[in-house]
């Protein structure tokens, strides 16, 4: 609460000196835009967690249906390691088991393309909110640098400041490239 204080006691004499009126309104627009960018940063972040979900779901329903077929296998195996009565309707039962086995393995190729592709939007993702979270880094630190100079007025921190708030805000925008 203090630092809030101190801030606008800053500005308000930055308000009366000129010389430091630009450096308060770019410590203003940066602001803002630790803002915006915290924004991005918290929906690329929501974002991964919810495809990885939906990656590790497509997995599971994946290893489901190996399990089926795995088990279809087996059954047509056991169908022709024993004698039967009905040997037409044994030779029914493993064809449909086999078809069964073979519908499963189609499936399988399906969702193994669906949960790899759901896998490269999550590092797509995780690499949109590095670059989110970086330059909101970058914005916090350029706030800060610019803030030095209400308490210097020493314009080399304002300049700083700009320089980081600018390599903040091409960080932010790269997420999107």
């Amino acid at each position: 609460m203090e630092n809030i204080q101190e801030a606008h006691e800053h500005a308000e004499h930055a308000h009366h000196d000129r010389s430091l009126q630009l450096p308060t309104f770019t410590m203003a627009v940066f602001a803002v835009l630790v803002a915006i960018v915290s924004l991005f940063a918290h929906r690329s972040s929501t974002e991964e967690i919810l495809l990885q979900s939906k990656a590790a779901d497509t997995w599971a329903e994946f290893q489901a249906k190996s399990i089926r077929q795995s088990g279809y296998k087996q059954l047509a195996a056991v169908i022709d390691a024993f004698e039967t009565k009905d040997s037409q309707k044994a030779e029914q039962t493993k064809a449909q088991f086999e078809k069964e086995s073979e519908r499963y393995d189609q499936e399988k190729e399906k969702l193994q393309e669906e949960a790899r592709k759901l896998e490269q939007e999550v590092q797509l993702e995780q690499h949109r909110g590095d670059r989110f979270d970086f330059g909101e880094a970058l914005l916090e630190i350029a706030l800060v640098i610019t803030s030095i100079t209400l308490l210097t007025k020493r314009r080399i921190f304002w300049q700083f400041g700009l320089l980081l708030g600018v390599l903040g805000v091409l960080s932010a925008v790269s997420a999107w490239l």
